[in-house]
C-alpha cells in the first residue's frame, strides 16, 4: 500500500519539476552509461590502430540498431499502456500488458537473430562491409547480434517497463550494471595484452553485459512480484490477442524510426565507403560522438514517458504539458552545450579514438557538420514520445518517418553529387529541422484540442 501511495504521489501531486527530475535523472544517467560502453567499443578497438577493426564496429552498427528497433516496438508501446493503465487505476491490465510485451520481445529477438545469421553476408555488405572489413565485421556481429540479440532487446524492454510504474532508479541501475560490466570486459577481450580478440572481443563483451542486465531485471521482478505490476509470467499470454495490437500500434513509430535509421546509416556508410577505409572509420567515430546529445535526449524522453502517459490518462493535461516543457528545455540546453564543445574541440575529440592522422582529419570535418542537427534532434525525441504517450500514433509515425528514411536517403544522392563526401554530412541537420517544424505544428494542434476537451 505504501508503494502504491508513493507512486501515486509521484505521478499526481509531486511538484512538476521535482517529479520530472526524479524520473529523467536516473534515465539520463543510465543512457550515459550505455553511451560510455558503446564508446568503449570504438575506443578500445581504436587502440589497435587498425582502421579495418574500427570500421567493422561501424559497419555492424545498423544491424545492432535493428535490435533497438525491436525492443522499442514493445518497450515504448508496453510502457505507455502500463502507465496509462495505472493512471486509470487498473493494475490487472498493467500486469497483462507487461507480460505480453516481454514474451513478444523475446520471440522477436530469437527470430531476428536467426534470420540475421542466415543472411549475414549480403546484409553486412549492404551496410558497407568490404573485402578488407567483412571477416572481422562478421566476427563482431555473431556475438553482438546473434548471441547477444535477446539480451540487448530484453535489457531495454524490461528497463522501460519498470520505469513505467515510477521505478526509474531501478531501471537505471540495471542498465548501468550492464554498462559497467561492458567497460570491464572490453579491454580484457579486445586488447592484445589480454585475450586479444579485437573487434570480435567487443561483440562478446556487449553480449555478456546485456545478458547480465537482463538477468538483474528478471531477478528484481521475481523478488518484488508482490510490490510491482510488472510481470513476465507466461500464463498472461492468454491475453495477448487483447493487447498485442495496441502495444505494437503505439510502439511502431519508434520501431520504424530505428528501422529507418538502419537504412539511413547503412546508406551513409555505403556512400562513405567509396572514399576509403579511413573515411568509414572517421564516420564511425563521429557516430559515436554524436550519441552524447542523442542519448541524453532519449534519456529525457524515456523518463518523461510514464509521467506524460499517466497524466494524459488521468485527465490532468496541464500537469502533462508542464512536465513536457520542462523536460524538453533540459534536453535542448544540453544539446546547445554539446554543439559549442564539439565545434571547438572536434580534432581533439576525434583523436581520442584512434592515432591515425587521415582518420582524425575526416572525423573532425564530419563532426563539425553533423553536430548542427543536435538542437533540433534534442526536441524531436521528447515530441515523438509525447505523441506516443497520448496515443497519437499518426503524428508520431509521420515525425518518425520524416526523421529517417523518407527524406534523408534521397538527399544523400543529391548532396553527395553537389558536395562529394562532405555533402552527405549535411543531410541530418536538414531532415531534423523539417521533422521538428512538423512535430511542433502537430503538438500545438493536439495540445489545444486536449485542453478544450478537458474544459
Amino acid at each position: 500500500m505504501k508503494t502504491e501511495i508513493e507512486k501515486s504521489f509521484l505521478f499526481e501531486r509531486m511538484p512538476v519539476k521535482k517529479a520530472v527530475l526524479k524520473q529523467i535523472v536516473p534515465s539520463i544517467l543510465s543512457q550515459m552509461i550505455v553511451l560510455i560502453y558503446n564508446l568503449a567499443d570504438t575506443y578500445f578497438v581504436g587502440m589497435l590502430n587498425d582502421p579495418a577493426q574500427t570500421a567493422a564496429v561501424t559497419v555492424s552498427y545498423p544491424v545492432f540498431v535493428m535490435l533497438t528497433a525491436i525492443s522499442n516496438l514493445f518497450a515504448v508501446g508496453g510502457a505507455s499502456l502500463v502507465a496509462r493503465s495505472l493512471g486509470q487505476k487498473d493494475e490487472d491490465t498493467a500486469r497483462h500488458i507487461s507480460s505480453v510485451s516481454f514474451w513478444c520481445g523475446l520471440g522477436c529477438a530469437v527470430i531476428f537473430s536467426f534470420l540475421f545469421r542466415m543472411t549475414a553476408s549480403p546484409v553486412l555488405r549492404l551496410c558497407g562491409a568490404t573485402e578488407a572489413t567483412y571477416d572481422v565485421t562478421l566476427r563482431y556481429a555473431k556475438w553482438a547480434v546473434v548471441a547477444g540479440g535477446a539480451g540487448t532487446i530484453l535489457n531495454v524492454l524490461l528497463a522501460d517497463l519498470i520505469r513505467s510504474e515510477g521505478n526509474a532508479v531501478i531501471a537505471a541501475f540495471g542498465v548501468s550494471l550492464g554498462g559497467f560490466a561492458n567497460l570491464i570486459l572490453d579491454p580484457l577481450f579486445i586488447l592484445p595484452d589480454f585475450l586479444g580478440l579485437g573487434a570480435e572481443g567487443a561483440g562478446l563483451a556487449t553480449a555478456l553485459s546485456n545478458l547480465l542486465a537482463t538477468l538483474f531485471f528478471l531477478i528484481y521482478i521475481y523478488a518484488r512480484h508482490q510490490a510491482t505490476v510488472i510481470n513476465v509470467l507466461p500464463h498472461h499470454m492468454k491475453y495477448a490477442p487483447n493487447y498485442v495490437g495496441k502495444i505494437v500500434t503505439i510502439g511502431i513509430p519508434s520501431a520504424i524510426q530505428y528501422s529507418l535509421t538502419v537504412a539511413a546509416v547503412a546508406s551513409l556508410s555505403k556512400f562513405v565507403s567509396g572514399y576509403g577505409t579511413e573515411a568509414v572509420a572517421g564516420l564511425g567515430i563521429v557516430k559515436k560522438l554524436d550519441q552524447l546529445p542523442l542519448y541524453f535526449s532519449i534519456g529525457v524522453a524515456n523518463g518523461l514517458l510514464p509521467l506524460l502517459a499517466y497524466n494524459f490518462s488521468s485527465g490532468d493535461q496541464k500537469r502533462r504539458h508542464n512536465a513536457f516543457l520542462f523536460g524538453s528545455a533540459i534536453s535542448f540546453a544540453f544539446s546547445l552545450l554539446c554543439l559549442v564543445c564539439y565545434e571547438t574541440f572536434a580534432p581533439v575529440l576525434a583523436g581520442l579514438f584512434i592515432d591515425d592522422a587521415v582518420t582524425i582529419a575526416y572525423g573532425a570535418k564530419f563532426l563539425r557538420i553533423m553536430v548542427i542537427a543536435m538542437p533540433m534532434m534534442s526536441l524531436c525525441y521528447p515530441l515523438i514520445i509525447q505523441f506516443q504517450a497520448m496515443g497519437n500514433v499518426k503524428e508520431s509515425l509521420i515525425c518518425s518517418v520524416l526523421r529517417k528514411g523518407v527524406i534523408d536517403i534521397p538527399l544523400l544522392f543529391l548532396m553527395d553529387s553537389l558536395i562529394p563526401l562532405y555533402g552527405c554530412m549535411t543531410v541530418q541537420p536538414i531532415v531534423d529541422s523539417i521533422s521538428l517544424i512538423v512535430a511542433v505544428y502537430f503538438y500545438r494542434r493536439i495540445h489545444r484540442a486536449s485542453l478544450a476537451s478537458a474544459a
